[in-house]
């Protein structure tokens, strides 16, 4: 048997707190969404003034990023690159820049996905509040 890391609500909360202060400072009304390593959705908060179908892009961005155990922008390249056999895949992936995986000792646990700013600044977002989880991993 293989034993694996997991996230726990603290840390999830530290993750929000991170993608939260960082939208805040920068004044971009996002949504933020935080996913298991299935994809499953643990956090789920829409600052104010975020756009409505920001909570489906950003659910969707996080669990593109936990089952592909990469960013979203990869996808998002891909395609725009040509590779656009990528459209056609199942299992309703978005594929667009936001969704950053949580890497723990070389592991996916989990995802960020973040959208209702342009998709640098949520992807900004999203590797802010994992930023916060490593620093407070290794105090």
């Amino acid at each position: 048997m293989k034993n694996k890391m997991c996230l726990v609500l603290s840390d999830v909360k530290t993750i929000a707190a991170g993608c939260e202060s960082e939208a805040l400072l920068q004044k971009w009304p996002v949504t933020i969404a935080i996913v298991d390593d299935g994809g499953h959705l643990l956090w789920l908060q829409r600052l104010d003034d975020a756009p409505l179908t920001s909570v489906e892009i950003a659910t969707g961005k996080a669990y593109t990023s936990a089952m592909g155990r990469r960013t979203s922008k990869m996808y998002e390249e891909m395609v725009a690159t040509g590779r656009h056999a990528l459209l056609s895949i199942p299992g309703g992936l978005t594929l667009v820049e936001g969704g950053e995986p949580i890497v723990i000792n070389g592991e996916t646990v989990g995802a960020v996905g973040v959208s209702g700013a342009k998709s640098p600044q949520d992807a900004q977002v999203a590797r802010a509040g994992i930023s916060h989880l490593l620093n407070n991993l290794n105090q």
